[in-house]
């Protein structure tokens, strides 16, 4: 019975046909088919030897061979056969099973990798509603909620000083404060300052923050209501065995379908526009959970991980748009809310990603599915992934503990202090000078410390 419909990219998805393939083309590359002119294949897309060729044609062998020269075959079946080799059926699917027997047949639909090509598309859609969130939305929401920016004050035109800061580096050590102080004919302090007004003209605003949270929060609450509603009528979410019964035949149901479209496109929108967001201190873990999340979601979609899948995207989920509401009332000055909110948002942050997730989901990907088959190619390269993913969960979560005993052994006065350094989506503060504290005393560029026990770092 057919498993999964799946053909790699061209529509007969044989490799058997994608080698009889290219031995016409090195045939009449060599000078053994003849007779009319090269056409092209509907199974591979490439330049072929007509069917009816003759062999012993002369003039049939030097139209060919005209037609397609020898540095393009060799190009191309350089590429196909590296094609043929990803998609080997023994690196992605269990033993005795192959793509051609993965095709949609008896009315039963299953999942195709050629289904994803439309995320990328939806990703750039997504950017297009993002921005239009942001205006209309979450602008006016940010004046409801009396978001203000703080006053920053400018740094002086200095030729000297800012090319340095674009061309060596924002945080200058004090012997390069020494010699750009004697360069500029600035004093010492005068050029510290300079660095810290100039490092915080660079820093986002805080309405870019507040509107870049309620967007993620936005999406994260009703991506999780949407993955509840997806999974939590079926058997698998109170019985992982059920994940893997009748694996690989699964249909894929239309719920499925779409709750892996529209993950997977958000995923990559935030790949696209990682740049231009609020940079995090985290920033290439962040791109290593992007890239890793995009792979899982891929690979368990064409290999038929769908039910896994779901289970793993709705759990993420339960978490993020809590961090991202603490955010926005963080922003929005609302402190004991911010509080309250990352207290809840680290319970099931711990919960889902230190306990469930390890012991419960990855359990289910690891050892369930040696009941059915021998471990193969695809089988270590999900769980794999699996780990890179959890690995980054830890480090999240040792700083989001980090952060809580700071806050419960009374070295930071409000949760809301330090979750902007210290919780697992980091943002930088920005320093004022009355903020700014030094190892050398209760001044600092000669300016009067506020508050001795809440030093942020530049």
């Amino acid at each position: 019975m057919p498993i999964m419909s799946w053909q790699p990219l061209h529509e007969a998805g044989h490799a058997q046909d994608a080698v009889h393939s290219m031995d016409r083309i090195h045939l009449a590359s060599q000078g053994t088919l003849a007779g009319g002119s090269c056409v092209e294949d509907r199974t591979s897309g490439l330049l072929r030897a007509p069917r009816n060729v003759g062999a012993g044609a002369a003039e049939g062998l030097r139209e060919m061979c005209s037609c397609v020269p020898a540095e393009q075959v060799d190009v191309t079946r350089m590429f196909q056969t590296l094609y043929n080799y990803f998609w080997w059926d023994r690196l992605w699917l269990p033993v005795n099973l192959t793509w051609s027997d993965l095709e949609d047949q008896d009315g039963r639909v299953y999942a195709k990798a050629s289904d994803l090509y439309i995320t990328i598309p939806l990703a750039f859609l997504f950017l297009i509603v993002r921005h239009l969130f942001e205006i209309y939305v979450a602008t006016p929401l940010a004046g409801l909620l009396n978001v203000k920016e703080k006053i920053r004050l400018k740094a002086t035109p200095n030729p000297v000083l800012e090319k340095f800061y674009a061309s060596s580096t924002k945080h200058p050590k004090q012997g390069d404060i020494e010699m750009l102080s004697k360069k500029s004919g600035c004093m010492v302090r005068q050029v510290e300052r300079w660095f810290r007004r100039r490092r915080n003209q660079d820093r986002p605003s805080l309405l870019k923050k507040f509107r870049e949270a309620s967007w993620r929060f936005t999406f994260y609450l009703i991506a999780f209501i949407a993955g509840m509603a997806v999974i939590v009528d079926k058997p698998w979410f109170y019985d992982l065995k059920e994940v893997w019964k009748g694996y690989p035949i699964q249909t894929t149901l239309p719920s499925q379908y779409w709750y892996y479209m529209i993950e997977l496109s958000f995923y990559w929108s935030l790949l696209f526009s990682i740049a231009s967001d609020v940079k995090r201190k985290d920033f290439k873990e962040q791109i290593i959970h992007h890239v890793a999340t995009i792979i899982l979601i891929s690979f368990s979609w064409f290999a038929n991980y769908i039910r896994a899948g779901t289970l793993i995207m709705a759990l993420h989920d339960s978490s993020d748009y809590l961090l991202e509401s603490a955010k926005m009332f963080n922003y929005a000055g609302w402190k004991n809310t911010c509080n309250n909110i990352f207290i809840v948002f680290a319970a099931v942050f711990i919960v889902t990603r230190l306990v469930i997730l390890p012991f419960w989901i990855m359990h289910c990907t690891v050892v369930y599915p040696l009941d059915l088959y021998p471990p193969f190619f695809g089988y270590y390269f999900f769980n794999f992934m699996m780990v890179v993913l959890q690995s980054l969960h830890v480090f999240w979560a040792y700083l989001i503990i980090r952060m809580a005993h700071k806050f419960i052994t009374g070295k930071a006065g409000s949760l809301s202090l330090v979750v902007e350094d210290e919780r697992s989506d980091r943002e930088e503060t920005d320093n004022t000078e009355e903020e700014e504290v030094t190892k050398n005393g209760p001044l600092s560029n000669g300016h009067p410390v506020l508050n001795n026990n809440h030093r942020k770092t530049d």
